[in-house]
């Protein structure tokens, strides 16, 4: 896999922290440079560690789901990305509370939320028997990037929930686009 597809793997998967992160800038109003870091580090963090505990979890299966690898990442990215479009275009709520979002368990919970969907692509890559450390390392980075700019434009836009659905959209096609191009590198159209 070429690094532009792990780079747009990376900015789709980031976009769950980029939504929540916009919601807590709006909540917040004023975001010290301490909630920056905390968030950014731990949607960051959370989102490479999913990454490398869904490719390890896959290491042990792929024997047996070689003929199969392609379908298999495809349906993986299809249903992160179909869930993305529809909790989007559903209207949800960022799950960001009126406490600050960015201490405790509210900070612990919402990084395991936001980086569900890097434990299917960790596995996706498992399975297509890719290493995983850079691909890890530049899921985590976009996340840390990503959550900090949605939380400065969260403080300075004020109106998260179309930006924040938006962005979820995009990230979703964009992992649908790479869905159907691992298919037709494995000649499933052809």
């Amino acid at each position: 896999m070429d690094q532009l597809t792990i780079i747009l793997i990376a900015l789709a998967l980031a976009v769950d922290a980029f939504a929540v992160a916009l919601a807590a800038g709006v909540s917040l109003c004023r975001v010290s440079a301490r909630q920056t870091f905390r968030l950014s580090f731990h949607f960051g963090f959370f989102q490479a560690m999913m990454n490398i505990i869904g490719w390890g979890g896959g290491l042990t299966v792929r024997s047996l789901l070689a003929g199969i690898d392609h379908w298999l990442a495809f349906g993986l990215l299809a249903l992160v990305a179909v869930k993305m479009i529809k909790e989007a275009v559903g209207g949800r709520e960022a799950e960001v509370e009126k406490v600050d979002p960015t201490r405790g368990f509210t900070l612990v919970m919402l990084s395991v939320a936001t980086s569900i969907d890097s434990l299917a692509v960790g596995l996706s890559f498992s399975v297509l028997n890719i290493s995983i450390w850079l691909p890890a390392a530049i899921i985590g980075i976009a996340a840390s990037g990503l959550t900090l700019v949605g939380l400065k434009l969260g403080c300075l836009l004020g109106a998260a929930s179309k930006l924040g659905a938006r962005a979820e959209i995009a990230g979703g096609l964009v992992l649908l686009g790479i869905g159907f191009n691992v298919l037709y590198q494995h000649g499933v159209f052809s």
